[in-house]
């Protein structure tokens, strides 16, 4: 099973969504490294179910242990070990689903490829549940960054059929990103917010789910930093993206409308700052030319699809009875995941960015 990630910032994520514990084991971090605990408390707290009316009423903490590569508050240099202990399972909730397979989600493609051992208990290991590790780690690599001057923050570009403003030029700083932190529904444009709240209680009474759009900016990222074809920052970060449950789209720039524009158009035409740092005027490729950073904020959106479990009547198939059939999921779960996944993709962008810097200061490329 791919479970690990990174060439120098390496991670291995483990754990189930109703087994005992799921957890991280992280490589690479510099001996020394001071951590800010709190601060990744309340990245993890950002994650964590049962906080909104929005999420799944699972109560989990998402309280974490260190069981290795740290002592007296610095990091050892050896392989830093954390947990999360599950402690709300309802396991019942999915006996149904040993027999009948949920439209949207892993139960078939998990059936075929694990022969059937897979834990479908709250979706094992496919579960979302399990980006609580990548929060983690990305909480350390979002430290380690701000100390080289480099800041990731991220909007609600869209939920459903309301839009949000795209990311401007006065929104890339770090006061703008810290106050949307601060925020379950992070927009741009206040004004949106209560609209939508209606408009998410209407699709979670009716059953039904939502997805959206985050955007997610970087700044402060040297030029310089990545790689041509494989091993390109987009690479990387498509690589881990898609890693993440119900991610299913992934635009750099200008995205699809490139292809639209003319080259005189799309092309980022340059220009020496008063401090005669080379800038462009437009960003459309993303803050990427070459699959190298330029300078420019690495500036990406990602879509979401609408959660899989509803409680809305499906048609599925029961593989024991070999039979066509209804299904109604019952248990805990969230009508749009979107506010929640704002953060597992920050976190997920700062793993790529510190990973991708560490090779560029190994190979001296900066």
């Amino acid at each position: 099973m791919s479970t690990n990630w990174g060439r120098n910032y390496r991670i291995s994520i483990f754990g189930e969504s109703h087994g005992k514990a799921l957890g991280v084991n992280i490589d690479g971090i510099p001996a020394g490294t001071k951590l800010d605990l709190d601060f990744i408390k309340e990245e993890m707290q950002r994650r964590a179910p049962g906080k909104s009316e929005f999420s799944t009423p699972r109560m989990e903490k998402d309280e974490f242990e260190i069981l290795s590569g740290y002592i007296n508050e610095l990091t050892t240099g050896t392989p830093l070990c954390m947990i999360v202990r599950n402690t709300d399972q309802r396991s019942k909730d999915y006996s149904e689903l040993a027999q009948k397979m949920r439209p949207g989600h892993a139960d078939y493609s998990g059936l075929m490829r694990y022969k059937g051992f897979n834990d479908i208990r709250g979706s094992g290991h496919f579960s979302g549940r399990i980006t609580a590790s990548i929060v983690f780690a990305g909480a350390i690599a979002k430290l380690i960054l701000k100390e080289k001057g480099i800041h990731i923050g991220a909007h609600i570009k869209s939920i459903f059929d309301t839009e949000d403003r795209g990311f401007e030029n006065k929104d890339r700083n770090p006061e703008v990103f810290e106050s949307l932190r601060q925020e379950f529904l992070p927009f741009l444009n206040k004004e949106i917010r209560v609209p939508l709240e209606n408009k998410i209680r209407a699709v979670k009474d009716e059953g039904d789910s939502v997805g959206g759009v985050v955007e997610i900016s970087v700044i402060g990222m040297p030029a310089g930093v990545g790689d041509p074809f494989f091993n390109s920052v987009e690479s990387e970060l498509a690589s881990m993206m898609y890693s993440i449950p119900a991610v299913k789209g992934l635009e750099f720039g200008a995205g699809f409308a490139i292809a639209g524009m003319l080259g005189s158009e799309a092309n980022d035409e340059m220009y020496f700052d008063e401090d005669e740092n080379i800038k462009t005027y437009t960003n459309n490729n993303g803050g990427i030319i070459g699959g190298i950073t330029n300078g420019e904020p690495v500036n990406f959106k990602v879509a979401i699809k609408p959660p899989a479990s509803i409680s809305k009547k499906q048609k599925t198939v029961n593989i024991v009875t070999k039979e066509n059939t209804v299904l109604e999921v019952t248990g805990r779960h969230d009508p749009v995941i979107v506010p929640r996944a704002v953060v597992v993709l920050e976190c997920a962008t700062a793993i790529v960015m510190l990973d991708c810097l560490l090779e560029a200061e190994k190979n001296k490329g900066l």
